[in-house]
């Protein structure tokens, strides 16, 4: 059963500056980022890594959990998955995460293709408000750790 709540996962690498995978959707003509429901009694976390598992074939070991949630229509949830819901409900929320990424993307068929963008580029590329919000926020805790490095 479909969980009433998205997540958003941004895939980054920094090669030498940080990079962002931008994902272009096979139904539509969109960039976005890994995107997808939580399942029956899945966290965000949870959903956002078997997500990323199915999206893009990594494992990922490195999540970092963003303050970033945006709220979104349930109608843009294909009614198959909120048959089941409260009919009272009409936005849900879809909860923000970044990986590190340094190996392959294999795509699955929700995606014909991908890019790695510099921050600029990605950002105008993307179509969703909530895309955007939470690469800034990801952008600039990366940068934030790197000074700390420094």
């Amino acid at each position: 059963m479909r969980a009433p709540f998205q997540i958003l996962a941004i895939p980054y690498r920094e090669d030498p500056a940080f990079q962002f995978c931008v994902l272009h959707r096979a139904d539509c003509d969109q960039y976005q980022f890994v995107a997808g429901g939580g399942e029956d009694g899945e966290t965000p976390l949870e959903a956002a890594v078997r997500e990323i598992k199915e999206e893009t074939s990594i494992a990922a070991l490195s999540v970092i959990s963003l303050t970033s949630i945006a709220y979104i229509p349930a109608n843009v949830i294909s009614e198959e998955h909120r048959r089941l819901w409260d009919k009272n409900l009409f936005v849900i929320p879809e909860y923000a995460f970044g990986f590190s990424c340094n190996t392959e993307i294999r795509l699955s068929d929700e995606h014909v293709g991908f890019e790695w963008l510099v921050y600029e580029d990605a950002m105008s590329r993307l179509t969703w408000d909530s895309n955007k919000t939470a690469l800034y926020e990801l952008h600039c805790r990366l940068l934030a750790s790197e000074q700390k490095s420094d």
